[in-house]
C-alpha cells in the first residue's frame, strides 16, 4: 500500500470534541473521501496551549500596535503569548515533517485563514488571519492551506487536492536529498499542470529550471518549492485548460484518421464551452494514448494528478 500522505488539520474538523462548547465541526469529505489516502496529524491551538474543553469564547481585538487574543467577555483576560509561543513551536515541528497540506477550521481566531473577525474598540471590526494559521502560512508560504467549507466548492477542492499531490510528488521525487537532475526530471512532468494554472509561471519557471547550475541545489530547491506552489495555487481556468487540450491534441496529428480528430476537436470544443466536464476530453486523450504511445506524455502529470476513485474532475 501507498504511503499515506502527511496533512495538518484542524482538531475539530476531524470531528474531536475539542470546541470552547465541547463540540466539534467535522467534515463529511474529509472524514469520508479524503481519510484513505491522508494521514491527518490532528491540532486545536487552543487546547494545545492550554485552554480547557469547555472554555468561554474568544475573539480577535486589534490594539494598538497588535492583534490581541482576548475573552469575548472580559477582555482582560488574555491569550494572546501563549497561543502565539505554542502556534511557533508547533509549526517548527511541523517544518520537519514534509507536511504537504493543512485543513484549517473557517473563522476561528485561531485556525482561520481569511475573513476571521477582528474587532475594534468602538465596534468597528475589520477581518483577519487566525494567530495560528497566520504563524504556520507566514513560516510555510509554500504548503496548500484550505479551510473546511470551501472544500464544499469543487474547483476550490479540487486545486486543494492537485496541490497536496503535487508537493508530495516533490518531496517523494527528491528522496534522500535534492539534485538538479531530479529537480529537472519533476519539471519536466509538470510542465502541462503549469501551463494549465498559470501560463506566465510556466514561463517563468521554465527560464528558472535552465539556469539551475547558476545556484547552489539547495538554494534552488526553495526558490522552485516555493514558486511551483505559488504558480499551482492558481485555479485551471477552463480557457488555460483548454490550451493545454489542445497542445495534447496535437502530439496526436500523424496517428489519428479523419474522423478521430474530428471527436477529439470537438470533444475538446464541448468542454471549452461548457457542454462535457473535463474528464471528458481527457478520457479521450488517454484512450488514444494508449494506442498511439508517447513517453513524453505518459509522464505527464495532468492526466491524472491524484487517484481517479477522488472523482474530482467531474464536476470541472
Amino acid at each position: 500500500m501507498e504511503q499515506q500522505i502527511k496533512v495538518g488539520i484542524s482538531s475539530c474538523v476531524l470531528g474531536e470534541k475539542v470546541r470552547f462548547d465541547s463540540g466539534h465541526k467535522i467534515s463529511k469529505f474529509v472524514t469520508k473521501e479524503l481519510f484513505p489516502y491522508f494521514e491527518f496529524v490532528p491540532i486545536c491551538p487552543e487546547v494545545g496551549s492550554g485552554m480547557t474543553v469547555p472554555r468561554p469564547t474568544i475573539r480577535l481585538v486589534s490594539e494598538e500596535d497588535r492583534i490581541a487574543l482576548v475573552e469575548t467577555k472580559d477582555a482582560s483576560i488574555d491569550h494572546t503569548d501563549q497561543v502565539v509561543s505554542y502556534s511557533k513551536e508547533k509549526v517548527r515541528q511541523l517544518m520537519q515533517d514534509d507536511l504537504c497540506g493543512y485543513i484549517v477550521c473557517a473563522k476561528s481566531p485561531t485556525c482561520g485563514m481569511e475573513r476571521v473577525k477582528v474587532y475594534k474598540k468602538g465596534g468597528a471590526e475589520s477581518v483577519g488571519v487566525g494567530l495560528f494559521t497566520s504563524e504556520l502560512m507566514r513560516a510555510m508560504p509554500w504548503l496548500p492551506v484550505e479551510e473546511d467549507g470551501r472544500l464544499n466548492d469543487p474547483v476550490l477542492k479540487e486545486n486543494f487536492i492537485t496541490r497536496v499531490y503535487a508537493l508530495n510528488d516533490f518531496y517523494q521525487s527528491m528522496g534522500s536529498a535534492p539534485t538538479r537532475g531530479k529537480i529537472v526530471a519533476f519539471h519536466s512532468r509538470y510542465k502541462l499542470i503549469l501551463m494549465a494554472h498559470h501560463p506566465t509561471s510556466y514561463k517563468t519557471l521554465g527560464k528558472l529550471v535552465a539556469n539551475i547550475k547558476d545556484y547552489d541545489i539547495i538554494e534552488f530547491y526553495q526558490i522552485y518549492r516555493e514558486g511551483f506552489m505559488s504558480a499551482i495555487a492558481h485555479r485551471a481556468s477552463r480557457k488555460n485548460n483548454t490550451n493545454v487540450l489542445m497542445h495534447l491534441q496535437g502530439y496526436f496529428k500523424r496517428s489519428l484518421d479523419k474522423s478521430e480528430k474530428q471527436e477529439l476537436r470537438q470533444v475538446i470544443d464541448d468542454y471549452r464551452v461548457g457542454l462535457l466536464p473535463l474528464l471528458a476530453p481527457l478520457t479521450l486523450i488517454k484512450h488514444y494514448l494508449s494506442a498511439h504511445p508517447d513517453a513524453y506524455l505518459s509522464g505527464q502529470t495532468y492526466l491524472e494528478p491524484y487517484p481517479q476513485e477522488l472523482r474530482l474532475r467531474y464536476g470541472l
